[in-house]
């Protein structure tokens, strides 16, 4: 099992000031990863999303880090792959050149960026986003194959041309989905990359996710694969802070939590903007109820906007999540390998997480957490 860690940029206060001091805040929390024996981190690109995520050029950001650090893997995961975002070439020159710069370090996720707020800005055709994805990720895949990469469909054109430079992985880095629905584990699978699973639902709903995924790999037939190497490997988010005092470490997360749960309602589903000051002081108990509150209210919203709700739908609301001593992080963690989690994500960075409070949850994965499962032979 391989641990991460993820990043979005959220910031509560999004000032001028604030957003460069989150950025900066990302950056020590990923090279102290490293120290702390992480194994990847992960950098999500999302655009004009304010509160939820201010990543919206993790190339560079992860370029950065890779200066930086020496061996914890880059995860340039999620890429918005729709060709109005990226061109895939443009992908795979971009991709290529920071494995070849990090030294073979890199890992590639795939992503829609499907809100109305993203697409709008860069005139990306919502329709196509899922075949463009796909189209997309058959160009990375096909890049370095050859000496020059030659791609026709009914979605884009490309006559030969050689993709310079060359990654230091071969063919390419490994690839992966990000994966919120049963359809995209079951295409993840199909086309024989890697799942990054959006964990809020708990370990119950991890399962089945797996065992989606699991049923799509065994009745594949390599047709809709999109390279010659396959990947199967399942990525889980796990929310956590961790401290030493049990019911702060609760707080701090849940509160960070909700200011999660309130971005993603306002992008994703309509509602509010987040309002952080009404849960200031709150206790666990008092946000968690909070939390199911706002759960009833974005459903309600997406009810009257005709939006189909899905059973995920107030997934991000479940409190159950790795907040507390390393040793309740241990036993949530436990719960996700059962589950079938081949990696955990630890969503750490959320909006109103103080910085000490996120380097302190990584040194106490880095000093407990982490190494219960090596001694069990289930980390690197």
């Amino acid at each position: 099992m391989k641990f991460s860690v993820i990043f979005e940029a959220q910031l509560a206060d999004p000032t001028v000031e604030h957003e460069h001091q989150v950025i900066r805040d990302c950056v020590e929390q990923a090279v102290l990863a490293e120290e702390m024996g992480f194994d990847r981190i992960w950098a999500v690109e999302h655009h004009s999303l304010k509160w939820y995520a201010h990543m919206s050029a993790p190339e560079v950001f992860l370029s950065y880090v890779a200066a930086k650090t020496s061996r914890i893997r880059i995860g340039h995961g999620v890429v918005c792959m729709p060709f109005r975002f990226n061109h895939p070439a443009r992908v795979a020159e971009r991709a290529a050149m920071l494995d070849l710069l990090s030294g073979g370090r890199l890992d590639l996720g795939a992503g829609r960026g499907g809100t109305e707020q993203e697409t709008s800005l860069c005139g990306v055709d919502r329709d196509r986003t899922t075949a463009e994805v796909e189209d997309a990720l058959r160009i990375i895949g096909k890049a370095w194959q050859k000496e020059e990469l030659e791609y026709h469909s009914e979605l884009i054109g490309i006559d030969p041309h050689p993709i310079l430079p060359r990654p230091s992985q071969t063919p390419h880095p490994p690839l992966f989905l990000a994966c919120s629905r049963a359809e995209t584990l079951v295409q993840a699978a199909e086309l024989g990359i890697g799942a990054l699973v959006m964990g809020f639902a708990g370990p119950d709903s991890i399962a089945g996710m797996r065992r989606a995924y699991d049923a799509a790999r065994a009745a594949r037939t390599g047709e809709r694969f999109v390279s010659t190497v396959v990947n199967d490997h399942f990525s889980v988010l796990c929310p956590t802070i961790v401290l030493d005092d049990r019911e702060e470490a609760r707080r701090v997360g849940i509160r960070g939590q909700r200011f999660f749960a309130q971005s993603i309602g306002h992008w994703y589903g309509g509602a509010g903007i987040p309002d952080e000051a009404v849960v200031r002081g709150a206790t666990g108990e008092d946000e968690a109820a909070e939390m199911r509150r706002a759960a009833e209210q974005v459903v309600a919203r997406l009810h009257e906007q005709r939006i189909p709700v899905r059973p995920s739908a107030t997934a991000t609301f479940n409190a159950d999540h790795a907040y507390g001593t390393a040793r309740d992080a241990i036993a949530y963690v436990e719960r996700l390998r059962d589950a079938g989690a081949d990696e955990i994500m630890c969503l750490i960075q959320m909006g109103t997480v103080p910085q000490e409070a996120c380097l302190e949850t990584l040194r106490q994965w880095g000093d407990t957490v982490i190494p219960h499962f090596k001694k069990k032979g289930e980390g690197r």
